[in-house]
């Protein structure tokens, strides 16, 4: 995050700053699952590893090719504003809580890949399904936002997931990092619950602090009344019918 700081100040664009975060915490996971420590087999680690490797390529080249189309993360844009001549310093401090905060979440990665169960099992196989599912879903809620933008349409997107949730992609986003806390505990391991951290954190990370609620002020900013409709009609985070739909 240190390298974030620097990034963030060369280019003018904080949008970076979630580049590099989600590369460094991908990588920090890849190391730390490989590293051979633990009664627990290579087979795991090596999963568990290829999990938050395709977790960070996604998500990180996602977010650099949105962050490469425009001038400023408006999230980040808003705090610099409100710091005035402070922002520089207040910057380095943010980026380094963010590097905190993100602890519980590598700690889940390390603690899934490091189970001490002798062989795969029933857990592994499902956090596999549960990351995929994660994985895939907030591939297509970011498509269809991205598509959206791109029809030149205008508005709200409500199509698609968007229809069933105001933030389908941090929906997905929460329960990709469920895997991990299905995947660590085993018999003879208490520390594997430790990794429900993860998705814990993410979800608090995401629903009260840097996800839904800066960005729904931002959209109000924006949308005004189209977007207060919006949330009168729309699930915030869980995909669900919208209210007032026809069967």
């Amino acid at each position: 995050m240190a390298l974030a700081t620097v990034i963030e100040r060369r280019t003018g664009n904080s949008g970076w700053i979630d580049v590099v975060w989600t590369f460094g915490v991908g990588a920090t996971g890849v190391v730390a699952a490989l590293l051979p420590f633990g009664a627990g087999p290579m087979s795991r680690r090596l999963l568990v590893a290829a999990l938050a490797l395709a977790w960070a390529l996604r998500l990180g080249l996602h977010i650099a090719r949105r962050t490469s189309g425009i001038a400023e993360d408006p999230r980040y844009a808003k705090l610099k504003r409100g710091w005035g001549s402070d922002a520089p310093r207040q910057m380095v401090r943010l980026l380094q809580i963010q590097a905190l905060v993100s602890i519980p979440l590598v700690l889940g990665i390390v603690l899934a890949a490091h189970n001490t169960a002798p062989s795969l099992a029933w857990r592994d196989l499902a956090g596999i399904v549960i990351f995929v599912v994660g994985l895939a879903g907030g591939a297509v809620a970011d498509g269809q936002l991205h598509a959206f933008a791109r029809s030149g349409t205008g508005g709200v997107c409500d199509r698609g997931l968007w229809r069933w949730s105001r933030h389908p992609n941090y929906f997905f986003e929460c329960l990709l990092w469920c895997c991990y806390a299905v995947i660590a505990p085993a018999a003879g391991y208490p520390w594997g619950w430790l990794a429900l951290l993860a998705p814990a954190c993410i979800t608090l990370l995401l629903t009260r602090i840097s996800g839904i609620p800066p960005l729904e002020e931002h959209m109000l900013a924006k949308h005004g009344a189209a977007y207060r409709d919006y949330q009168r009609r729309t699930s915030a985070l869980i995909p669900l019918p919208p209210k007032g739909a026809t069967p």
